[in-house]
């Protein structure tokens, strides 16, 4: 095996994947050290974009404010129902009253 060759953790790809978004190396630069083919290289980049698209698309504040607000509103929408339905019950009861006079 070539001493030249170095071993690949997750620091040196977090590390090989900033410097290529960076523009300070290429794909094919970083590939070499490591022996390893560039299409392999380029699904990190690509991992790496969609990590932060999706890390900018959602705030992880507002999905938790989403979550508290769903049961807050479920609470509303069941009282507001409950409060029909008593509505409609006294209805009902004194439109029997009425008719059974």
């Amino acid at each position: 095996m070539d001493e030249s060759i170095q071993p690949v953790d997750g620091e040196a790809e977090t590390a090989l994947v900033i410097e290529i978004i960076q523009g300070k190396t290429t794909v094919a630069e970083a590939s070499r050290p490591f022996d390893l083919p560039p299409s392999e290289i380029e699904g990190w980049v690509e991992g790496a974009k969609r990590g932060m698209e999706n890390s900018l698309r959602a705030n992880p504040l507002d999905i938790r404010e989403q979550y508290e607000k769903q049961p807050k509103d479920l609470q509303e929408a069941c009282g507001e129902a409950m409060l029909e339905l008593r509505a409609r019950q006294k209805l009902l009861a004194f439109m029997e009253r009425k008719d059974g006079k």
